[in-house]
């Protein structure tokens, strides 16, 4: 299992990926579930993963291969016109590997599953952000639904749902997901630190370099501790429940 999470502002898309992949209890290991491609002044794009691993690993190769030289492997990420083209490309490439690998072919309970997040921009256009399923569809960020989960979302939901404003500044958006990893890593141990991070403003269509937390992070901790005791003091400030006005 995983955490990741892209999220929609007025300035940009926010980018927040776990690392930690388990098969058991005893069989933990740290592996990126961030991927980037860019080419400076034309398009930037990040692909976030959760799922079967060799399904991923193999999709994010598929592209690579395909990227590195555009002209002999069409279609390529880098030269479709539209985001939503690429959605379409990765899409198929996630339903076509799912297929290959499993009897089950496209159901999204074999255990060669796996979804995404992508998210970006290209020249000319808005950025945009959808949600890939096993199957290869997909569905794109509104006004309504701003952020996109995958993984073991449950946990972080509530407080995204809570607190997140279209206007918020970057800085603002990471210190909300943080919140959200926090609460999803103290919950669940199939998602775990170092968490990476990435950035992307809008129109600027550069990419910038990757930061990843890990646990000795004074800001994290800081981040972590300050939720917990904000949390037991907003309890405490609430009124307080009256067994005598139930009787």
């Amino acid at each position: 299992m995983t955490y990741c999470v892209g999220l929609q502002l007025d300035r940009g898309l926010v980018f927040m990926s776990d690392t930690r992949t388990n098969s058991g209890v005893d069989n933990v290991s740290v592996f990126p579930k961030m991927h980037r491609w860019s080419v400076p002044g034309d398009r930037v794009i990040t692909l976030l993963s959760a799922g079967n691993l060799a399904t991923t690993q193999t999709v994010v190769s598929l592209l690579d291969e395909r990227s590195k030289v555009p002209a002999d492997r069409q279609p390529s990420i880098l030269e479709v016109p539209t985001m939503f083209q690429v959605a379409e490309l990765v899409g198929g490439l996630l339903r076509d590997t799912i297929a290959q690998h499993s009897q089950t072919g496209q159901r999204a309970e074999a255990k060669f599953n796996a979804t995404l997040v992508l998210g970006g921009q290209i020249k000319g256009m808005p950025p945009r952000l959808f949600l890939i399923y096993p199957e290869g569809n997909f569905i794109e960020t509104s006004p309504e639904t701003p952020f996109m989960q995958i993984g073991e979302t449950k946990y972080g939901r509530p407080i995204l749902l809570r607190a997140y404003r279209g206007d918020m500044s970057f800085e603002d958006a990471v210190k909300l997901l943080l919140v959200s990893f926090d609460s999803t890593i103290k919950a669940n141990l199939s998602v775990g630190l170092p968490i990476d991070v990435s950035v992307y403003e809008t129109d600027s269509l550069e990419m910038r370099d990757t930061i990843r937390i890990t646990r000795q992070d004074e800001y994290y901790r800081a981040i972590s501790e300050g939720w917990g005791e904000q949390l037991r003091l907003a309890v405490q400030s609430l009124p307080d429940f009256d067994f005598d006005a139930y009787r």
